[in-house]
């Protein structure tokens, strides 16, 4: 990596003995309980780079260290990769050690550098994939979460939250198993997608034999030209009437736990949702925009004039018809009177086999201080959702995200703190 004047770092070596105990390496130089590639990059030794000072200049970089994870209220970057793994250890040390190790790694990869240093031995693997060497940061931030099925595969059921619960079936699912539920989560969000699906890859590289992947989708955003709302690919706009990301008092109301070892962190709802491009494409724009409540165009709710216009939900025309179909979406998400923080990416997977339409929608992201706020506006939108004519759920998954880490500490510190 090459300094600026302006930058100043500290190398902290390792030792060998703490870098024997990370890799987990017997005295005589072997990988223990580590087999194939997995083992090998266990084996390799890094260094650890950590600013000495908060003001570090770096190409598009977002900050690891806070009061809360990176790639919550971080501005929306254009490109998702999102893991679901299922956990393979069952000691609780064993998943404390990872999040150690991952903590500095993490920081290097939202720093723009190589996870690990390149090494000049051409006989074993290099401990970076290195698809992402010369790329600088790309404004990547990685947020990681805790599943249900955690605490009772590591037996702390006592510490679990009484709202991290897995969410109910709701009208018009038709999830696949494949594509539910897990024990952890990365996301990975990037205004490149190769350095999205870098810092993913070889964070779970790393992890071979403690993690698995379970389900994982890549996903991506397109902004307008001028500063504005990126539209999903039923050509609307898609995160109208989110929170203020600079709005503290409000994130406090909609976003952040404020009590137990979660504090300072969030609740992620993830939800893979096929839309149906075949038929929408054969829909009028008029039932389009009934579909969703607002024009196309301007993304403006009906009976207004601009995306941002409030509305009354109740309110009707000299008819006495509601200006707002009841079926529409922003009807019915409006009247739930839940909010939620939505930071969705759309998504095309190839073709459905044996149909040829397009495997393409959206991977739903939403965070919550409390589950229950989505599963409010998913109960409101029910049956009568309009948009339920054009989409169907195919995964779901719901995680605790962490509090953020200060320096000196490590990912999910306060959930270990706890036992």
């Amino acid at each position: 990596m090459t300094e600026s004047n302006n930058e100043k770092w500290i190398n902290k070596k390792i030792s060998r003995y703490e870098m024997l105990k990370l890799t987990g390496i017997g005295a005589a130089g072997i990988a223990i309980g580590a087999s194939g590639l997995g083992g090998v990059i266990k084996a390799m030794s890094y260094n650890v780079f950590e600013p000495v000072a908060d003001s570090i200049i770096a190409r598009n970089k977002v900050d690891f260290y806070g009061k809360h994870q990176s790639g919550i209220v971080t501005p929306v970057q254009k490109n998702i990769y999102f893991a679901s793994l299922n956990v393979l250890v069952t000691s609780k040390k064993e998943l404390q050690e990872l999040f150690k190790q991952w903590t500095p790694l993490v920081v290097r990869l939202m720093n723009g550098e190589l996870m690990v240093d390149l090494t000049n031995n051409i006989r074993i693997p290099t401990g970076d994939t290195g698809e992402a060497e010369g790329l600088d940061g790309s404004n990547l931030s990685i947020t990681i979460g805790i599943g249900p099925s955690l605490f009772e595969k590591l037996g702390i059921q006592h510490l679990k939250p009484n709202e991290l619960q897995d969410l109910p079936h709701f009208p018009k699912d038709q999830l696949q198993q494949e594509l539910t539920g897990g024990d952890l989560c990365i996301q990975a969000c990037a205004d490149d997608p190769q350095v999205a699906f870098h810092a993913i890859r070889n964070l779970i590289r790393l992890a071979s034999g403690k993690v698995e992947i379970k389900w994982s989708q890549a996903g991506f955003n397109s902004f307008p030209a001028e500063e504005g709302t990126p539209r999903n690919l039923f050509a609307f706009k898609d995160g109208t009437v989110n929170p203020s990301i600079t709005d503290g008092k409000d994130l406090n109301k909609v976003v952040w736990v404020d009590k137990g070892w979660l504090k300072g962190g969030s609740y992620l709802v993830a939800r893979k949702i096929q839309m149906h491009l075949e038929t929408w494409d054969r829909t009028s724009l008029k039932d389009q925009e009934a579909t969703f409540g607002r024009y196309r165009d301007s993304g403006a709710p009906f009976g207004k004039t601009k995306e941002f216009d409030d509305f009354d939900v109740e309110a009707k025309d000299s008819k006495g018809d509601y200006i707002m179909p009841n079926t529409s979406h922003v009807h019915l998400a409006r009247k739930s009177g839940a909010r939620i923080l939505r930071r969705s990416y759309s998504y095309v997977s190839g073709v459905i086999s044996n149909t040829g339409a397009h495997d393409a929608g959206l991977i739903f992201i939403s965070f919550q201080k409390d589950p229950a706020q989505f599963t409010t506006v998913q109960k409101s939108l029910g049956r009568m959702d309009k948009m339920n004519e054009y989409i169907t759920h195919r995964g779901s998954a719901v995680f605790a995200c962490f509090p953020g880490v200060q320096k000196g500490s490590y990912l999910g510190e306060a959930l270990f703190n706890a036992l």
